[in-house]
């Protein structure tokens, strides 16, 4: 039998993938809840989104806060947050075998969609970073019981890093279960910005996060380069 879940999908400006992972969820996961919440998208994302999922919600801009209001109006008991650009791996009777084990939370192994030596380096270290340290990124599918995302509060309201800050609190109160099978996300930001400087930024991020730089000032940086 199929697990029902709620998959939340945060979006703006993808009118170019929003219809194919649509799509695909609805083909491969038939008994799950598809709600999208966009942030001010300027293209037609929402016009293609509309008819392809449960719920479309308008919500500012920013993942966590559009997650947030996605969490709230989930009906399944697990909800599943999922980046426009990643596929999930998982098949729907595996994802129901998993789900029967009673996982508070969790993610996927990622792999990366480029066909390049180095992507496969990337995607191990990745993998190995959050299996040793029970923190995962938001392109692994993260998922938790829908109880257990409100107990927490949810996402921090912050304009980056608000999948580390969500991990951090979860696992205070349980281990994840990581999902074998992984997610397969875009490689674009590396191909576009080059695979040493992307590497690099996203490291001096993390590392500037952990010694106690503002959500808000490497918001600012991530985003206005």
């Amino acid at each position: 039998m199929s697990a029902r879940v709620s998959f939340i999908i945060p979006v703006l400006n993808e009118q170019a993938t929003v219809a194919s992972l649509l799509c695909d969820l609805r083909r491969r996961y038939g008994l799950s809840e598809i709600i999208v919440v966009d942030g001010g998208s300027a293209d037609s994302t929402v016009e293609i989104a509309m008819p392809l999922c449960d719920q479309l919600l308008l919500g500012e801009r920013g993942r966590g806060q559009q997650m947030n209001l996605g969490g709230k109006v989930a009906t399944s008991p697990y909800v599943f947050f999922l980046h426009a650009d990643t596929r999930p791996g998982i098949a729907s009777s595996q994802l129901s075998v998993c789900l029967a084990q009673n996982p508070r939370w969790g993610f996927c192994r990622v792999r990366l969609g480029g066909e390049r030596g180095s992507f496969r380096v990337i995607e191990w270290f990745m993998n190995l970073r959050s299996r040793l340290t029970s923190v995962a990124t938001g392109d692994q599918m993260l998922f938790m019981e829908t109880s257990l995302f409100q107990q927490v509060g949810g996402f921090d309201p912050i304009p980056l890093m608000e999948d580390i800050a969500l991990c951090k609190k979860l696992r205070r109160l349980a281990r994840p279960t990581i999902i074998p099978e992984p997610v397969l996300t875009s490689s674009r930001r590396w191909e576009e910005r080059g695979v040493v400087a992307t590497v690099a930024r996203m490291w001096l991020l993390r590392l500037a996060y952990f010694v106690g730089v503002s959500p808000e000032t490497l918001g600012r940086y991530y985003y206005d380069r």
